[in-house]
């Protein structure tokens, strides 16, 4: 074949051609195949193949081969795309324009069969790479699944656990050594057993439903504590876990179980709870098992709230009196013994259903009567408790009588708390002490409101002394001759920011009771001499004789003749301007401290008088000795002077006599509580000398007090 002579202008400088090509191929090219070139690198690499392309449109003899490992090398870096070929094709037409048609098909025949060739070898190719890589991954998966049943199987027959399978219907069809052996039964006996063999009355409640749970599909796995029946008859208590084998489509297939024997743990978390909810000397239930039994009625009773009836409960509340008094003397032995003889009486006496015996503590039993009939049935329940603990006791060889006081509550229990209901027991078990014991005492709600109102004064009397919410209004003393005011009677108050304004009734006898009248009387005494000062200083000698009050343990402070001269000192207050109450029992009790404060106290000059006399010991040999000035009748005398009837003739008796007597001991007599002019007429024909009372005025506040003038 003759070769093609390059013209000048278009082959004489083949790499110039080459690289002109090459930009044309490139750009015709661009982006119909995936390569890991840029548009710089691709254009080399086409460059070079070009210059193989110009050499074969040169040649004296054409060669296809050279022009054929140009179609496969495009191949081989991934210009695989059909529209790669065909632009390639243009591009060679049209650069090879001027050269033989003949050539440039050759060319083109030749490019084009070294691509479809290396083309077809690539498919080939990839298509034993994906045959070869399936048939391999087949391989490798049926090998897994070979060695995963194989492992299974393994883990199935020696497994320390027990192990089940089971068809969804409940048919076991597989077990293995470890159940049979936990279980006494062969696999044979097993596999031919199902669910409904295995159901017994101990299961957790919620067992059922989980199993339901996991065939509709809720969940894929329970976990459970549940017992079975051994083959020679014993419980064996198991830790069950199932799973659920699902089929393709997702539907149950098989169940797996696996069951751990926790018998022994089982057992001893059931000694621990006995034993963390029992008494240890008595065996009773102990606060610890009440409380839980009481939370219970009472979370219940919340739930059925809204269907009608009015559930109840009982408490009664026991105290074994004295017992305090056994321990110090017979010993904490016997003490013990009698507590557990105590304990077994009233579990065997006070038994049922509905009925729980449980040792708070101590010496205190508790009786739980649950939805109780009404008060009747608790009552009948603490009057068996007091007889049953009233039966004489022979333990250490004592013979031992005791007795026991017993707090009643019988209350609904829609809206009862347990803290509430307890703390009424605990408080009528209190009532029945202080009303002499060996008894049974019914909560009150009026009288458990009196206590707690009382309690809360108590409290709060501190705080109020120093916040100045007492104050002190005063009574006239009148004169019943001409019924001139001469003197005024000083009465404590309080205004209480929740109760309102409180007489003394109400709180002079906790006041006593907590030591706090010590401090509180010495404000009423400074706050009255200082008032009866003013009114001195104002009217001299006519201003009302301030007389006030003192208590028993105001006498019984050894400061108190110190503090009475102190507040004389510092008010300004003449001595005799003062006149001190106190009642016969203040200077009257045992020992002789009342008896020597009292003295110092009329030493300095103050008027002493009697309060309430009559009340006491109403002793005049005694008054004889005792630096007093006056008495003051009780208010009980007063009121049998004005019966509509007519005055009562023994009262009348006893106050004319009373009279008599304390004047002939040189001493006046104050009546109290005079309320109406009949009163006043007859004290007066009887001798008394001062009254006081609502006839003449109430008490109020300083500015209602007429002084005289003249």
């Amino acid at each position: 074949m003759t070769a093609i002579s390059p013209t000048p202008t278009s082959w004489d400088r083949p790499h110039r051609a080459a690289e002109r090509m090459a930009r044309a191929w490139s750009l015709a090219i661009a982006g119909t195949s995936y390569v890991s070139m840029n548009g710089l690198e691709v254009q080399d690499f086409l460059t070079s193949l070009s210059t193989r392309v110009i050499q074969a449109l040169t040649a004296e003899t054409f060669d296809p081969t050279d022009v054929r490992e140009v179609g496969s090398t495009l191949v081989a870096a991934h210009f695989t795309e059909p529209t790669t070929l065909e632009r390639t094709l243009a591009v060679l037409a049209e650069q090879f324009g001027n050269a033989p048609v003949k050539r440039v098909a050759q060319i083109q025949g030749a490019l084009a069969s070294g691509y479809a060739l290396a083309l077809r070898d690539r498919v080939l190719e990839e298509q034993e790479e994906i045959r070869t890589a399936a048939l391999w991954a087949r391989a490798r998966a049926e090998e897994g699944r070979r060695v995963s049943e194989a492992r299974f199987q393994a883990i199935f027959a020696g497994a320390a656990i027990g192990m089940s399978v089971s068809t969804i219907d409940g048919q076991v069809i597989e077990v293995n050594q470890a159940l049979c052996d936990m279980l006494g039964y062969s696999a044979e006996e097993l596999r031919s057993m199902s669910f409904d063999d295995f159901v017994l009355p101990e299961d957790p409640p919620s067992a059922g439903a989980m199993f339901e749970e996991v065939l509709s599909g809720g969940r894929d796995q329970f976990r459970i504590e549940k017992p079975y029946v051994h083959k020679d008859g014993h419980r064996v208590w198991t830790d069950l876990v199932a799973s659920i084998i699902r089929d393709e489509d997702g539907r149950p297939r098989w169940m797996v179980a696996m069951f751990e024997d926790i018998t022994e743990r089982y057992l001893l978390q059931l000694r621990l709870r006995h034993q963390a909810l029992h008494d240890p000397l008595t065996q009773l239930p102990n606060r610890t098992l009440f409380f839980e039994r009481l939370g219970a009625l009472l979370d219940g009773a919340r739930a059925d709230e809204g269907q009608g009836g009015e559930a109840r409960i009982g408490v009664c509340y026991l105290d074994v009196d004295g017992f305090k008094v056994i321990n110090d003397t017979l010993g904490h032995d016997v003490g013990d013994q009698l507590l557990q003889t105590v304990a077994r009486r009233l579990a065997r006496s006070i038994s049922g259903e509905r009925q729980l015996v449980a040792r708070m503590g101590g010496d205190e039993f508790v009786v739980l009567v649950e939805r109780c009939g009404g008060i009747d049935e608790v009552v009948a329940v603490a009057e068996k408790a007091l007889d049953t603990v009233r039966a004489p006791v022979h333990v250490g060889g004592h013979e031992i009588s005791i007795s026991a006081s017993i707090g009643v509550v019988e209350q609904p229990l829609r809206g009862t708390s347990a803290g509430e209901l307890m703390k009424a027991a605990d408080t009528t078990l209190y009532w029945a002490k202080a009303d002499g014991r060996n008894r049974l005492a019914l909560f009150d709600a009026d009288r458990h409101t009196r206590e707690v109102k009382r309690y809360e004064l108590s409290a709060s009397m501190p705080a109020a002394l120093e916040r100045r919410e007492f104050f002190v209004e005063y009574q006239p003393l009148v004169r019943l001759g001409d019924e001139v005011t001469i003197g005024v009677e000083a009465l404590v108050r309080w205004r209480h920011p929740r109760f309102g304004v409180l007489g003394p009734d109400a709180f002079i006898g906790m006041a006593e009771e907590t030591g706090l009248i010590v401090p509180l009387g010495r404000w009423v005494l400074h706050e009255a001499c200082r008032q009866a000062a003013e009114w001195r200083r104002a009217v001299g000698d006519r201003a009302p004789i301030m007389s006030v009050n003192l208590a028993v343990r105001q006498m019984r402070d050894r400061t108190i003749v110190r503090d009475v001269r102190a507040i004389l000192e510092q008010t300004g207050l003449p001595p005799e301007g003062l006149q001190l109450e106190l009642t016969e029992s203040a200077v009257m009790s045992t020992g002789d401290d009342p008896i020597e404060a009292l003295n110092a106290l009329a030493a300095l000059g103050p008027r002493i008088a009697i309060d309430d006399f009559g009340t006491g010991y109403s002793n005049f040999a005694y008054l004889r000795n005792l630096p007093v000035h006056s008495l003051k009748l009780a208010g009980s005398f007063v009121a049998g002077l004005r019966p509509p009837e007519g005055p009562d003739p023994v009262d009348q008796e006893i106050v004319a006599a009373v009279i008599g007597l304390a004047h002939t001991l040189k001493l006046s007599v104050t009546a109290e509580g005079v309320e109406t002019a009949e009163q006043a007429s007859r004290l007066l024909e009887l001798g008394c000398d001062t009254a006081q009372g609502w006839y003449y005025a109430s008490s109020g506040p300083p500015g209602a007090i007429k002084l005289r003038t003249a």
